[in-house]
């Protein structure tokens, strides 16, 4: 399996370099050469199988010459052993033919954990081969943070550097990543918004000279072994539904577009998938573009739903490059475009081949809080706001009641007491026992200025486990 960048400019590789890269060299994202296809018969041998060896399946095309069959399966039963359900991504029905896929389970109550706990065994398999030390850098508006050290922690060689805009992600969140200590673990609270913080990735990324010779990798969704394993979690929903004899419908809350992009992939990879709602708070701009092709970038707003307040989605370049019909050049065009303050649309017949299969809305977040108390009071489930959106543009956006609609179950509601509270259902569930102390735990966290090279700096000087690169 090769790799190529959506800008079209950078060389090709294979999946173990395409894990270490992250960005590519041109500033694209990459994605594979050609996609894996299932057939109808393949995908529906698959019912019933415990979720390690699903994800097997799934994925093993995307890392064939890189990772021997035998070391991968032994990786995706160590990353999904560590789930506290079963059945790692329980359906539950809150309706007629409406579920939530709860993708919580996992160490950090969030979905991210699905293809975080992955990424760190991945890198230190690779590492570890390589007899080589990275960076990681990774932004985060809430979640990926503390999956990303949590999944990495333990990884030997690997020094871990999360920023997050200070005062903008829920105490729950903050603390599952200011509580984890180690030599290698360096929580940075940026005095600005998640976009500032992605932004800096992005930069560092592209110019890593500051890092005088170490690398820097990518946890945040623009590494492709992140969406790569999201795309499983379709597969094994739409198989407890009656999947591939029938398709299905997914409503997916999301802020930077990976988690709905995977689903876009299942589809391309065999599964039937008739509808994928894009589901959003305040902060609009994928909903602005579904519903009226305007990619524009807006003022941020916080919400109720942090890990959606998001102004820039980066993994909507790898839909543009499929829509742009794999034209690298015309990808690079529209992105310089956009980061020279513009926005864009794209020619009309490519937006509607895009609207076939997406819809969207945007929620509020009166909004949010009226549909966590209306699901409470209809079937007893709470519902953390990123999931409450995404029922709500479900139920609003919703082409069929025949089809079975699923909405991805982002997180716990522990994680976001101040949603629950604000819907007057009283108080967040408390926290489940491996949790049980957060609170009292001891926090490590630097505050440091909106500014590129005062953060650079700081890596340099605590990377390589507190000694300077």
């Amino acid at each position: 399996m090769r790799y190529i960048s959506t800008r079209g400019q950078a060389p090709a590789l294979n999946f173990e370099d395409v894990l270490l890269a992250g960005l590519a060299s041109d500033g694209g994202l990459y994605v594979p050469e050609n996609l894996p296809r299932f057939t109808q018969e393949e995908i529906a041998s698959w019912a019933g199988l415990p979720y390690h060896e699903l994800a097997f399946r799934v994925m093993r095309p995307f890392v064939t010459g890189s990772i021997p069959d035998a070391d991968f399966k032994k990786i995706l039963e160590e990353t999904y052993s560590v789930f506290a359900h079963g059945s790692v991504a329980p359906l539950r029905q809150l309706n007629g033919n409406e579920w939530v896929l709860e993708l919580f389970h996992g160490p950090t109550l969030a979905f991210k954990d699905f293809a975080l706990q992955l990424l760190g065994r991945l890198l230190d398999y690779v590492l570890a081969k390589r007899n080589e030390r990275v960076v990681i850098m990774g932004a985060t508006s809430g979640d990926t943070g503390s999956a990303a050290i949590e999944g990495c922690k333990a990884c030997d060689n690997v020094d871990i550097f999360i920023l997050h805009p200070h005062n903008r992600v829920s105490e729950v969140q903050r603390r599952q990543m200011t509580t984890i200590l180690g030599e290698n673990i360096h929580n940075i609270a940026v005095e600005g918004n998640f976009d500032d913080c992605q932004e800096m990735v992005k930069d560092s990324f592209a110019d890593q000279s500051f890092l005088k010779g170490t690398r820097l990798v990518a946890v945040n969704s623009i590494n492709w072994a992140r969406i790569m394993a999201q795309t499983v979690y379709y597969f094994h929903a739409a198989l407890q539904l009656g999947g591939p004899a029938r398709s299905i419908a997914f409503s997916v809350p999301t802020g930077n577009f990976g988690d709905i992009f995977a689903g876009y992939l299942a589809r391309n990879m065999g599964l039937p998938i008739s509808q994928l709602i894009v589901a959003t708070n305040r902060n609009d701009i994928l909903h602005r573009f579904m519903s009226g092709n305007q990619y524009v970038k807006g003022g941020l707003h916080p919400t109720l739903s942090p890990s959606m307040d998001i102004m820039v989605s980066s993994n909507f370049e790898r839909l543009l490059f499929d829509l742009h019909g794999r034209n690298g050049a015309a990808v690079a065009e529209l992105m310089s475009t956009f980061k020279q303050g513009g926005g864009f649309s794209v020619d009309e017949d490519r937006w509607i081949e895009a609207r076939k299969l997406f819809d969207s809305l945007a929620v509020d977040d009166a909004q949010t809080c009226e549909t966590i108390a209306d699901v409470l009071a209809e079937c007893g489930e709470l519902l953390d706001p990123h999931t409450a959106i995404g029922v709500r543009a479900a139920r609003e956006c919703r082409r069929s009641l025949a089809t079975p609609m699923v909405i991805l179950g982002t997180a716990h509601p522990v994680k976001f007491p101040e949603a629950v509270e604000k819907a007057g259902v009283g108080q967040a569930p408390a926290l489940p026992p491996h949790l049980a102390d957060l609170f009292e735990r001891e926090e490590r966290c630097t505050v440091l200025a909106n500014d590129l090279k005062t953060v650079q700096g700081f890596v340099t000087q605590h990377g390589n486990r507190g000694k300077p690169l």
